[in-house]
C-alpha cells in the first residue's frame, strides 16, 4: 500500500517572518487522518526570513531532527549549546527530561529554507543531549539516523533509521523493507517514481504491506527514507 502525501495538501501557516508547511497536525492545524506516522510526529518544511526565528522555548520527550535545505540556523539551548547549522547539515536534539532553546536565522538578506521532523522516542526522560553532523556529498544511500550510530550516522532513541538517497537523473534504487515495518518517503528535491507513482518535489509516499519499493529519478533527487517500527 501506498499513500502518496501531496505537498499542496499539506497543513499551512503564513506569519509573516514564517512560511510553514505542516505534513502531519501542528499548531493551528488539526486533521484527525494526519497526527503521524509510525512514530514519525511532526514534518514541518520551514522557510524563515532573514533575522528571524523561533524565540526560546521548551521540548520534553521529543528527538527533534533538522536538514537545512538553505541559509543557516542559529541555534542556543539550555544545555549551553550556541551552534550554528549551515545548509547541508543535520541537527538531532533529545528534548528527553527537558530543554529549551532558540532558532533564528541570522542572516539579514538570506531567506532559511528547513525542514524540521520530530520523532517520538522509545525512553522516556532521558539526559538531553545534542548532535550536528555534514554528511560528505555522495549518490546513492547514506544512513543519517540509526538506534546504534552504525556508520557514523546520528543516534536517534527509536527503533528506526533515515536514509538520505541522492540519486541523478535516470538512476533507480531500491530496498525491501522487513515484514510489518512502515516506510515514510520525502522528496526534499527533485522528481521520482515509486512503484510506478509520480512524486515531485516536497510531495511524500507512506508505504506498508509492501515487499520492494522501487524508486526511479526522474531528475536529479534527494529522497529521506524513514524506516519505521509498526506502531
Amino acid at each position: 500500500m501506498i499513500y502518496i502525501r501531496k505537498a499542496q495538501e499539506r497543513g499551512h501557516a503564513h506569519h509573516g517572518w514564517l512560511d510553514s508547511w505542516h505534513t502531519f497536525s501542528f499548531a493551528e492545524y488539526y486533521d484527525p487522518n494526519f497526527m503521524g506516522f509510525s512514530a514519525l510526529r511532526v514534518i514541518n518544511e520551514d522557510t524563515i526570513a532573514p533575522s528571524k526565528g523561533f524565540g526560546t522555548h521548551p521540548h520534553q520527550n521529543m528527538e527533534i531532527l533538522t536538514y537545512v535545505l538553505s541559509g543557516v540556523v542559529e541555534h542556543q539551548d539550555s544545555m549551553g549549546n550556541k551552534e550554528q547549522i549551515p545548509a547541508g547539515e543535520f541537527q538531532i536534539m533529545s528534548a528527553g527530561t527537558g530543554v529549551r532553546h532558540s532558532e533564528y536565522n541570522p542572516d539579514n538578506q538570506q531567506a532559511l529554507h528547513l525542514y524540521q521532523i520530530w520523532i517520538m522516542p522509545d525512553q522516556q526522560n532521558i539526559t538531553p543531549r545534542y548532535e550536528q553532523r555534514k554528511f560528505p556529498d555522495q549518490s546513492g544511500r547514506q544512513y543519517i539516523l540509526t538506534p546504534d550510530a552504525r556508520e557514523n550516522s546520528l543516534k536517534i532513541h527509536q527503533d528506526m533509521t533515515l536514509s538520505r538517497w541522492v540519486l541523478a537523473a535516470g538512476e533507480e534504487g531500491s530496498f525491501d523493507p522487513a515484514p510489518s515495518r512502515k516506510v515514510w518517503i520525502q522528496v526534499v528535491k527533485g522528481d521520482v517514481t515509486i512503484n510506478d507513482q509520480r512524486l515531485e518535489m516536497s510531495d511524500a509516499a507512506a508505504v506498508w504491506d509492501e515487499k520492494t519499493i522501487v524508486f526511479s529519478a526522474d531528475q536529479e533527487t534527494e529522497l529521506l527514507i524513514f524506516d519505521l517500527p509498526p506502531v
